[in-house]
């Protein structure tokens, strides 16, 4: 289509992505949505998984055809206008949990995610009541909603068996929610490494050398048919890397804690001898 642009930024997943649950919401299959606005089946299929972006004129009329509500319209078509930029910054405004939906959308189609967690228990690998410690500080109602989609997220992640984690060993030495908790923790992560569903490195805590942990946790997302993604996490909203010498960068990095960390079976071990101590002290 004239005015159509192809990339598989972030910003164009997810915009293809919020396309493929309003046509489900509507009820309407790929080829009734093209027929309904004289399109081909192939060119709405290719704007759901975010191989092309839709020109503005397109995309007002699947809104159109779809019902989309006010604000979703006006979000999307700002979505779309950014649909070039090499990176993307989250914020808070267009809705609690939409950054939250957006993960999820890369996590249902990275073929390898890894994540590095110098700070945290990585979440697709916390428990819920570790969880729940960690969203303390918000409203009950509202932690009870991000406690669910994580742990929604964290099935669908762990049975794709296309996670691995790099934990500091600074991390299990945490003790929130008290050693019961974390020992219930750690027990969770060495069970889903030996079932296959993760892959767990520990990074030991006495370095004598920077690596790109001491900056921060961040996340790395490989696709099939995609350019890969870094996910940088803050307070309010997330940060999504997409320009490649920035990406290529964290890749680089990532060789070199490759390097650095313990085996998956030491790990496990360590983990385990952790857990064990956590039990004993929390009798």
């Amino acid at each position: 289509m004239a005015g159509d642009v192809e990339h598989h930024s972030p910003q164009a997943r997810i915009l293809g992505g919020e396309l493929r649950e309003l046509r489900k919401e509507a009820g309407l299959t790929v080829r009734e949505l093209a027929s309904k606005i004289g399109l081909g089946h192939a060119a709405v299929s290719r704007y759901e998984t975010g191989v092309r972006s839709p020109s503005p004129d397109t995309l007002a009329r699947l809104l159109t055809a779809l019902g989309a509500s006010v604000v979703r319209y006006e979000e999307l078509l700002e979505l779309a206008r950014r649909s070039s930029e090499p990176n993307l910054i989250g914020n808070s405004r267009s809705g609690l949990h939409k950054h939250l939906l957006n993960l999820a959308e890369f996590e249902r189609t990275a073929e390898r995610i890894v994540h590095v967690a110098p700070l945290v228990i990585p979440g697709p690998l916390q428990t819920r009541e570790f969880a729940s410690h960690i969203m303390s500080s918000l409203s009950g109602e509202e932690r009870e909603v991000r406690v669910e989609l994580r742990m929604a997220r964290s099935s669908a992640v762990l049975s794709s068996g296309n996670l691995e984690a790099i934990i500091s060993e600074r991390v299990l030495g945490d003790d929130i929610g008290g050693p019961v908790v974390m020992a219930e923790q750690l027990r969770h992560i060495v069970a889903a490494a030996k079932a296959g569903g993760v892959i767990v490195r520990v990074l030991p805590k006495r370095l004598q050398q920077w690596t790109l942990a001491h900056n921060g946790s961040f996340v790395l997302f490989e696709f099939a048919k995609a350019a890969p993604i870094i996910h940088l996490e803050h307070y309010r909203g997330p940060a999504f890397l997409y320009d490649q010498k920035d990406v290529e960068a964290y890749r680089k990095a990532l060789t070199m804690l490759d390097e650095l960390v313990m085996s998956s079976d030491e790990s496990i071990k360590l983990m385990t001898e952790v857990a064990e101590q956590l039990e004993r002290s929390g009798r």
